[in-house]
């Protein structure tokens, strides 16, 4: 599932963040082009981070 701007969604950090584990938050900016990639959509969060999304949480929109 492509992640929208405002999706809360949990993600992989960049490679040299790897140690970091994953993190959860709010999507400001989706950076993948294409509408699939095989390690996943890189997203921004609000919070600044840069990773690809491995889970999006769906609200009762």
């Amino acid at each position: 599932m492509r992640p929208k701007i405002g999706d809360r969604v949990l993600i992989a950090p960049r490679p040299h963040a790897a140690d970091q584990g994953s993190s959860e938050g709010i999507v400001a900016q989706i950076l993948t082009k294409s509408s699939t990639h095989p390690r996943g959509i890189k997203v921004r969060l609000t919070s600044g981070e840069i990773g690809c999304v491995r889970a999006v949480f769906v609200s009762g929109r």
